[in-house]
């Protein structure tokens, strides 16, 4: 328990100063935004709309330090304000529309490249030298050397484009109405082959790498050769004694992966248009949206601190060593 509050405590202090940066930041952008939204309006705003907009949105003339209570008051109420480029649209209800898509995409693809990479890791480690583990690994690092852009405009060109076997744009179909219906769910499913699977072949070979790594190292402890020398089942030494104990980087890394999911493949659903947070971050920065992009920050690592922390339960229960420091 003691080590559970401490570690509570360390990430009660890294989400202040997030916020805190997230205050700062984007006042340290060259721009205005309500300067860039007078000028669409092409001057018909009235001074006094000009000020109200100001105060509204927290960039007015008050000092630095009031405009920071005022802001640390709003994010612990949750009144993340209204989005500049969506206006009048508050920003909680922009964020909820496109984190569900961003969550499906990016989880479906972390899981699946968890899983197969890790599987085959512990495969390659155990039977070392063999098949998979010499043509594998250099495949999987030379297709995760590309970058997610690069894989993700080739397989919407071949498989969007050439061959027609995949819908190249957008979470869903134009004009299909969201239910929860087998029609939707394969319509939805469909789109998300493409993405996905870009994230996925670029991401599994780090994962398969690593259990490799991890699993070569714990095979050659006395656990595992007491456990051979008892005469264990092969496959139950490798998944029982091997795996079990080689997991826990994994299960650092899956933490990790699984609070960086919630801020998106930017690049991969800017590509396919796919309607995440990625794709709304990059709308709100040339926008100089400032509430939108606190609000997508502060999301974004809520997720990640509230994953390690998680995680950090987990080792607790996976790993009695933990407990005692």
């Amino acid at each position: 328990m003691r080590f559970i509050l401490r570690r509570l405590g360390f990430y009660l202090i890294a989400f202040w100063a997030s916020i805190t940066l997230n205050f700062l930041l984007p006042r340290f952008m060259p721009g205005d935004p309500v300067s860039r939204m007078f000028a669409r309006t092409q001057d018909r705003m009235q001074p006094e709309q000009i000020e109200a907009l100001r105060k509204l949105l927290g960039v007015d003339d008050r000092p630095i330090w009031e405009q920071y209570f005022g802001y640390l008051h709003s994010m612990l109420t949750g009144q993340m304000g209204v989005s500049i480029s969506r206006f009048p649209t508050p920003v909680t209800e922009v964020i909820s529309a496109q984190i569900g898509w961003t969550l499906l995409l990016g989880g479906t693809a972390l899981v699946i490249a968890a899983v197969v990479g890790n599987l085959l890791g512990i495969l390659a480690a155990w039977r070392r030298g063999g098949a998979i583990d010499s043509a594998l690994p250099p495949l999987l690092v030379f297709i995760g050397s590309f970058p997610y852009f690069w894989l993700a405009m080739g397989a919407l060109y071949l498989f969007g484009v050439v061959l027609g076997w995949f819908p190249i744009r957008h979470a869903f179909t134009d004009g299909l109405e969201p239910a929860f219906t087998w029609e939707f769910i394969g319509d939805v499913g469909a789109h998300l082959v493409l993405p996905a699977l870009t994230i996925v072949l670029v991401s599994i070979g780090g994962w398969m790498l690593g259990m490799r790594n991890t699993m070569i190292a714990t095979n050659s402890e006395d656990y595992i050769t007491m456990a051979e020398a008892k005469g264990l089942r092969p496959g139950r030494i490798m998944l029982r004694y091997a795996a079990r104990n080689a997991m826990l980087p994994s299960v650092t890394s899956f933490g990790m992966g699984l609070g960086f999911v919630v801020g998106g493949a930017l690049l991969t659903e800017v590509v396919f248009a796919y309607p995440g947070v990625g794709y709304q971050l990059l709308n709100a920065v040339q926008g100089l949206d400032y509430p939108l992009m606190q609000g997508l920050f502060l999301t974004i690592t809520a997720a990640v601190l509230l994953a390690n922390f998680l995680v950090d339960i987990l080792y607790v229960r996976l790993d009695p060593r933990v407990r005692s420091n």
